[in-house]
């Protein structure tokens, strides 16, 4: 089974909401289920540009903003449930409504590109810098696209005064 990572935009009333079912479950069911467009998984794309932006051709910003984004700030306890995720790790893990704005500033002044340009230009030396063995196909464009999305679906939470609720399944 391969690990993803996943996001979810929610309020901190629906967050309220799910604490208070869990509470009331006796299987501590927090009633998860925010709607699938304001949920986001990107593979593992995320994790393996981390590892290139802390690799020898580092660019500390972008590093710094990945892992604060993959892993959240504050654990959510009253999630750490089957409904919600697999077990793997901690409980998610949420980033509040001011932290998702600094952090969709920080994607938006992130240059891609110029991180991407570092990346080596033979495919597999490209892959392996990425911790992506094996893997066929542009890693540059997989890393990019999943890095667009993760910043509209950033920018969007901001915009909408939102948290986001950050896990690995």
């Amino acid at each position: 089974m391969a690990l993803t990572q996943q996001f979810a935009r929610v309020t901190p009333r629906y967050l309220e909401h799910c604490r208070a079912a869990a509470l009331a479950s006796p299987d501590t069911a927090p009633g998860w289920a925010p709607p699938p467009t304001d949920t986001l998984d990107t593979d593992w794309a995320l994790w393996g540009l981390l590892r290139f932006c802390r690799g020898p051709r580092a660019d500390a910003a972008a590093a710094g903003v990945l892992d604060r984004l993959t892993g959240g700030d504050q654990d959510m306890d009253f999630l750490d449930h089957p409904d919600v995720h697999d077990g793997f790790g901690g409980p998610p893990r949420l980033l509040s409504a001011a932290a998702v704005s600094a952090i969709s500033r920080a994607l938006d002044d992130t240059d891609l590109d110029a991180v991407l340009a570092r990346l080596p230009a033979a495919p597999p030396a490209a892959a392996a810098a990425c911790g992506f063995p094996g893997f066929s196909g542009d890693v540059g464009a997989y890393l990019a696209g999943h890095f667009t999305t993760t910043r509209a679906f950033f920018r969007e939470a901001a915009r909408r005064g939102m948290c986001v609720v950050v896990w690995v399944n």
